[in-house]
């Protein structure tokens, strides 16, 4: 069996953003706009944050996978595929955290 990933959660999104509203949550936030779905993301940050402070592992678990679900959600709405941010992310790690991050202020 192969594990699961961020691609395939990607996939799914994208099927279900088309479905109908009655029978989709993804369907149902893909037709309230980038508002609603980036609200909702925002919710799931501070959950996710509070968990973490909390030091709630099963609940960080299933904050974190909210988190993301969100976080995808709100990117298929604002057409940016995973992989944009992906190529970021590995043009950051040619560099450590604290020279990628000095660079940005130049």
């Amino acid at each position: 069996m192969s594990e699961f990933t961020l691609s395939d959660l990607e996939k799914i999104v994208a099927t279900r953003a088309h479905a109908s509203p009655d029978e989709s949550w993804t369907a149902k936030l893909y037709a309230a706009g980038q508002r609603k779905a980036a609200k909702k993301l925002g919710e799931e940050a501070v959950e996710t944050v509070i968990a973490a402070i909390a030091s709630d592992r099963a609940n960080l678990i299933d904050e974190s996978a909210d988190l993301l679900y969100h976080l995808l959600v709100v990117l298929k709405i604002a057409d940016i595929p995973l992989s944009d941010v992906l190529k970021i992310l590995e043009k950051r790690t040619v560099k450590t955290g604290l020279e990628e991050k000095a660079s940005r202020r130049e």
